[in-house]
C-alpha cells in the first residue's frame, strides 16, 4: 500500500511531514526536509524514497517542488562531529521546519524521536511508507543530499561519492585507506576516526 493522508487528516491544515537523509554515511552532511502538501494537488509517485529508483525520485522531486511548500535543513560535518549524528539530525529537522516560512499545526516526523522545538509534533515509525507528507519529505531530503554528494565528488575526487553518496561501501573504504580523510569525512565515525589515529 502506498502512503496516504490518514495521519494528516487528524489535524488542521497545514501539516508538515519531515524526514532526513544521510545519517549513516562516513562523509557529507545530514539533510532534512519539511513538506506541506496541497491535498487538492497531490504529486504523483509519492512513496518512501528508498522504494524509488533515482529517475523516479527525480521526477517526484520536480512535482513536489512545483506543487508543495517545502524547505530543507542541513547539519554540516563539523556539527555532526561536535553534536553526534543523532543531535545533528534533530538540528537539521528543526532548520527545515523553521525554513518553511509558515507555522504548521502539526509536524509529522519519520522515526521515533522528536526535536525539542516549538511545534506540535508526532513521531511515526516507518512514516515515510505510511504518510504522504513524510514520503514527500524523504524524497526531497534524499535528492538534495545525493546532488550535494555529486557536487562534492567533483571537488574531492577519488572517493566515488557520485556513486556511493558517502556511505561506507568497499569502494569508499578502500579510497579512504588510500587517500586518507577529506575535510568532508566525519571524524566521529569509527572507520574515519581509526585512520585519523594512524
Amino acid at each position: 500500500m502506498p502512503p496516504d493522508f490518514f495521519h494528516e487528516r487528524q489535524h488542521a491544515h497545514p501539516v508538515a511531514g519531515v524526514d532526513e537523509a544521510g545519517r549513516g554515511p562516513l562523509a557529507g552532511p545530514v539533510v532534512a526536509a519539511a513538506v506541506v502538501l496541497d491535498r487538492k494537488r497531490v504529486p504523483r509517485g509519492l512513496d518512501d524514497s528508498k522504494k524509488l529508483d533515482e529517475a523516479a525520485r527525480e521526477q517526484a522531486y520536480a512535482r513536489i517542488t512545483r506543487h508543495a511548500a517545502w524547505a530543507v535543513g542541513i547539519a554540516e560535518v563539523d556539527e555532526i562531529d561536535r553534536l553526534n549524528i543523532y543531535h545533528a539530525t534533530l538540528l537539521a529537522m528543526t532548520r527545515a521546519v523553521d525554513a518553511l516560512g509558515l507555522d504548521p499545526s502539526m509536524v509529522l516526523v519519520d522515526g521515533n524521536a522528536l526535536p525539542k522545538w516549538r511545534y506540535a509534533a508526532r513521531a511515526i515509525i516507518a512514516g515515510d511508507a505510511l504518510c504522504r507528507s513524510i514520503a514527500a519529505a524523504s524524497i526531497i531530503a534524499k535528492v538534495t543530499r545525493d546532488r550535494l554528494m555529486a557536487d562534492y565528488d567533483a571537488t574531492h575526487p577519488g572517493y566515488g561519492w557520485c556513486r556511493n553518496k558517502g556511505y561506507g561501501t568497499p569502494e569508499h573504504k578502500a579510497a579512504l585507506a588510500r587517500l586518507g580523510p577529506s575535510p568532508l569525512h566525519r571524524r566521529s565515525f569509527a572507520p574515519v576516526a581509526q585512520l585519523c589515529l594512524l
